[in-house]
């Protein structure tokens, strides 16, 4: 069933929406609790990532199913939703970070292991890196998907899956990156390291989902009677009708 409008709704998308949200939070938690190193080397440029890199391509397989099932305007509201829900954990963090710690607690654990395991999510330089990477490379991931859909005739969906994942990863990895190195949470030395290993390792993860991609849209168009073609409509991040 081909609709060429955004829908106002669907059974199963308050579910997506649900998950693409916790992707989110726990991705940017687990990126600034550890940094993997994998111990080896591509043309001289040492291999690492932050922890939130073997989730967050998850975020871009969701994002890839609300565009290819809902349309870009429902994409476009729960990339809106999903970065409330980012800067509101962000908040929280900062509030939880400023109150006094009990004796107890500080002798076993204290705010040191606190600051160090979560203060890059509550800070400024880590959440301004977060947050502006998180919407450039989402928003260029929906556009470039739906347009491609629209252009392929529904053809191929792990061609445009993975091709607007490819643009929004990098952008998001070099956005992240840049602005969390400015800010002084990653040193500049790992500056090469951490963006070649992201785009690398997140598109690899993501390409190891097609087959889950296929199946989810599949399910989902069948459920709820929806295949959104983007005809005619804004790409205007900031409009929500």
């Amino acid at each position: 069933m081909e609709d060429t409008k955004a829908p106002s709704g669907g059974r199963y998308i308050d579910l997506v929406t649900g998950l693409f949200a916790a992707v989110i939070i726990i991705s940017n938690i687990a990126s600034s609790a550890k940094i993997v190193d994998l111990g080896f080397s591509i043309m001289g440029v040492h291999l690492a990532f932050d922890g939130g890199t073997l989730l967050f391509p998850l975020a871009y397989v969701i994002g890839a199913l609300l565009t290819e099932v809902y349309g870009f305007a429902a994409a476009r509201r729960v990339i809106w939703i999903g970065f409330l829900a980012l800067a509101i954990s962000a908040l929280f963090l900062f509030i939880l970070s400023v109150l006094p710690g009990e004796e107890t607690w500080e002798d076993y654990a204290g705010s040191g292991a606190f600051e160090a395991i979560l203060g890059g999510m509550s800070s400024g330089g880590i959440i301004i890196a977060s947050l502006s990477a998180y919407l450039v490379g989402k928003f260029f991931d929906a556009v470039i998907h739906s347009r491609l859909k629209v252009l392929m005739k529904g053809r191929l969906l792990f061609v445009r899956a993975l091709g607007s994942s490819v643009v929004g990863q990098l952008l998001d990895s070099l956005i992240f990156i840049s602005i969390a190195s400015l800010a002084g949470v990653f040193p500049w030395e790992l500056f090469l390291t951490l963006v070649l290993t992201n785009c690398l390792l997140k598109v690899a993860i993501e390409a190891l989902f097609t087959p889950l991609t296929y199946l989810s849209a599949w399910y989902l168009k069948k459920k709820e009677g929806l295949d959104t073609y983007d005809k005619g409509i804004s790409y205007n991040p900031f409009k929500f009708s």
